[in-house]
């Protein structure tokens, strides 16, 4: 047998049972696949399941305002996700007469979607005989075809694409994919491979020439910016002060307390900026280390604040403690404030 066929015989043994591969409804299928971009299938799953409960059709997610669609996916990051899912969710709706487009050529015009989820989409939903390329299958098709091209270059993405697209099963192009990523995912894996249980192990170069924690090649480093935000909670009786985040930034469009950014986590200056931004107001710290929280490209350094106040603050938005849990926040907000104000985990 080939790789094709072994690949195949392989999954039909071992394949997964998860809800999106038992439908061909390409709304099911995208909506999987824009959830576990940068996810985990254990922490993808109940995002899944939560936003087919909630929004069974793509009618139901167009028609749904922005904030219930970033609330319910509040926890997994990468919040553009969530604004290009309802964006185009829309733009199917209404401006394709909820028609989903059918070949990859056409998905891929679609916001939010690129390359590899226009692939998966063409191929699961509609059999288009094209591969999908992700981080699994450039680790599984680099080691088994020994390619030592920089898999962070473009032009290397077209070589595996290339490769990918001769090796898929015409009649089964769904499988095959759904296949080559289950085996990078679960044999093929970054550190430590079960290489004794993989299909195609016979014919592996890496495994044959021992290279095998050599590839893929990757060079491309990634700069690591520090930022220093110190939020405070701001009390007035029963009401609290919130801001929702409108930049072109990271949290785009969620919620936040009012947040005061600065160049270090020295506490004289972020004092000093506090008292210029309240003037005449009581300011307690609430955390005794910055908490981290480290995103793709970034490291927060995170402090809250506390001011209890009878005086009106100018610009800034109260509203009612009871209704604190029905907005949308980054998750190291939510994890801090679901203590803090003793809130149910949603």
């Amino acid at each position: 047998m080939d790789f094709t066929e072994k690949l195949l015989h392989w999954y039909g043994k071992n394949k997964r049972d998860l809800p999106w591969r038992n439908t061909k409804n390409p709304y099911y299928i995208w909506l999987s696949e824009v959830i576990l971009q940068q996810t985990r299938i254990e922490q993808g799953l109940p995002y899944y399941q939560a936003f087919t409960q909630n929004f069974p059709s793509l009618k139901d997610l167009a028609n749904a305002s922005e904030d219930s669609v970033l609330k319910l996916w509040q926890g997994l990051g990468y919040y553009s996700r969530a604004r290009n899912l309802h964006h185009t969710a829309k733009t199917v709706y209404f401006d394709l007469n909820n028609e989903f487009p059918k070949q990859f050529n056409e998905i891929i015009k679609l916001k939010g979607i690129g390359p590899y989820t226009a692939a998966a989409i063409a191929s699961f939903a509609f059999k288009e005989p094209i591969g999908v390329v992700d981080g699994n299958v450039f680790r599984v098709m680099a080691r088994y075809f020994g390619i030592y091209d920089d898999i962070a270059l473009s032009k290397t993405r077209t070589i595996f694409q290339n490769l990918v697209n001769e090796l898929i099963s015409k009649e089964h192009p769904d499988t095959f994919n759904q296949a080559i990523m289950d085996l990078g995912s679960t044999i093929c894996s970054p550190a430590n491979p079960k290489c004794s249980e993989c299909p195609v192990q016979d014919s592996c170069v890496a495994f044959l020439e021992n290279t095998i924690s050599q590839l893929p090649v990757k060079i491309k480093k990634i700069t690591i910016k520090d930022r220093f935000f110190n939020f405070v909670i701001i009390k007035n009786e029963n009401q609290i002060a919130i801001e929702q985040r409108a930049e072109k930034d990271i949290w785009q469009k969620l919620y936040q307390f009012p947040l005061i950014e600065t160049k270090d986590n020295i506490e004289e200056n972020i004092y000093k900026q506090l008292t210029e931004s309240y003037p005449n107001q009581s300011i307690k710290k609430l955390t005794n280390n910055s908490i981290k929280h480290k995103l793709s490209h970034q490291q927060l350094h995170i402090d809250f604040y506390e001011i209890e106040t009878n005086q009106t603050i100018e610009n800034h938005q109260f509203i009612e403690l009871s209704n604190l849990d029905q907005y949308a926040y980054p998750i190291v907000i939510w994890n801090f404030m679901k203590d803090y104000f003793k809130l149910e985990k949603n």
